[in-house]
């Protein structure tokens, strides 16, 4: 009896994983009853394959409202120097921009000081919510020199910036960045669709191109919710042998 009652619920479980990989995320899944009635099962049995693909991240359930599919989070290199654009159609996803401010701002102490710029330059900033499948994954704003800026503007519409900084001549090569997390603003959680309790994960980076010149000071807030970041660790030996 054990073995197909254990038979029953990984039979469930596989079951689940099927619509998950056909649905989009939060897309409604049968019920606990909904799966006794489909598969002859008692209430526990179902529950116990639920629980297994709840586990391994799959999906969701909210009190009250059901079994959901839930929002793949989307992988991200620390300190890699891929745009936003390039990461998500890597990702097989297409991204999309939308410009909230571009124009001469004061830079800050240290967006000057990252940007190597004197005491009486000015910069522009390009400040953007990026959205992947029309999905809101992060809020960005980049701070540049003004010679920079003049340079691409005629192109700062739309796309990729890092596209407009290698039609410029100048590609970005390498990327410093420190990550941090918090509560999002009332702001950030309106243009990112986040709850009241929502985090946003803060990443500032400065780009710099092929001449190890600074291209850009960037703070992105992303959905902490849609986004997984990752790093690749190595000893000193190993990566003296890369």
């Amino acid at each position: 009896m054990s073995t197909r009652k254990s038979a029953r619920y990984e039979e469930i479980a596989d079951h689940l994983r099927d619509l998950v990989d056909r649905a989009v995320p939060g897309e409604r899944l049968p019920s606990e009853s909904e799966l006794c009635d489909e598969f002859g099962v008692s209430r526990m049995t179902a529950r116990h394959a639920v629980q297994q693909v709840e586990a391994e991240g799959l999906i969701e359930r909210r009190r009250g409202a059901g079994t959901f599919v839930r929002s793949r989070p989307v992988p991200r290199d620390l300190g890699s120097p891929l745009s936003f654009s390039e990461n998500m159609r890597a990702r097989g996803m297409e991204p999309t921009s939308q410009t909230l401010e571009w124009g001469r701002v004061v830079p800050t102490s240290d967006e000057r000081s990252a940007l190597g710029l004197e005491d009486d330059e000015g910069a522009f900033v390009l400040e953007r919510l990026r959205a992947a499948d029309e999905v809101p994954m992060a809020l960005e704003r980049a701070v540049m020199s003004e010679q920079l800026a003049s340079s691409i503007a005629a192109s700062i519409s739309g796309g990729s910036l890092h596209d407009m900084f290698r039609g410029a001549g100048r590609p970005p090569a390498l990327a410093i960045a420190e990550v941090t997390a918090r509560h999002a603003t009332k702001r950030q959680r309106d243009l990112l669709d986040l709850p009241s309790t929502g985090i946003v994960i803060v990443e500032r980076r400065t780009i710099f191109d092929d001449a190890q010149l600074p291209l850009e000071r960037t703070v992105t807030w992303y959905a902490a919710e849609r986004y997984s970041f990752q790093a690749v660790l190595m000893s000193g030996d190993y990566a003296g042998r890369r």
